[in-house]
């Protein structure tokens, strides 16, 4: 009962982090995690321990806060991400049962009404990234793009967001589906590597108009 209490909190405090309810900054507190959530104080202290671990929340005095990212760890973050994300294109192209291509091609669809609603956008655009990661069937490689997209969370904001970027993005997701259904794994991994480009490009411009918002300041 402890193992699973624990593992449920982790669960919900890593699911409140990544839908945006705790954001970079945001102190968690100990007892109103577990009002919250309604689990006991322990699983919710043994959570926060592992989350700490995981980079994913730092020390602010004797507080825990939701991590930020700085310009170089996105840097990072984006160079991990890109390689992981074309190599499971590519083996999608490869391994992907003509069911998963379906529900690729039909989330691209299902996405443009979303358009207008750039968070509803972003959760749409984890599930289908979440998708080819799965339809690549390499474990450990779904393993670790899980890792990266837990520390994607800790960006404050959506690269979706965006002027135009939403419509442009469905249709990167297009091509890189269409490049998967082909069984094209080269092109496929160079579509999403393009795709994941552009948004790393997005979030450098969105930075540097924060910077110069702020007065030059960090």
């Amino acid at each position: 009962m402890e193992k699973t209490s624990q593992k449920d909190a982790y669960g919900l405090i890593l699911e409140a982090i990544d839908v945006g309810t705790y954001r970079p900054g945001d102190r968690l507190v100990e007892s109103e995690l577990a009002e919250r959530f309604g689990v006991s104080r322990t699983p919710i202290r043994e959570a926060l321990q592992r989350l700490e671990t995981q980079s994913l929340l730092t020390r602010d005095g004797r507080s825990l806060i939701v991590a930020s990212l700085d310009h170089d760890q996105i840097a990072e973050l984006y160079i991990v991400r890109t390689e992981l994300e074309a190599l499971a294109a590519k083996l999608a192209a490869k391994h992907a049962a003509p069911e998963e291509i379906k529900v690729l091609f039909d989330m691209v669809e299902d996405d443009r009404a979303l358009i207008d609603d750039p968070k509803a956008l972003s959760r749409a655009n984890r599930r289908f990234h979440t998708q080819i990661h799965l339809a690549s069937h390499n474990r450990y490689l779904v393993q670790q793009l899980d890792l990266v997209h837990r520390s994607m969370a800790l960006m404050a904001t959506t690269s979706l967001a965006a002027e135009g970027r939403g419509e442009l993005a469905l249709e990167e997701h297009s091509r890189v589906v269409q490049a998967i259904a082909d069984g094209d794994g080269e092109r496929a991994a160079e579509e999403l590597r393009a795709h994941l480009s552009v948004a790393f490009e997005v979030r450098l411009k969105e930075e540097s108009e924060r910077i110069m918002a702020s007065g030059g300041r960090r």
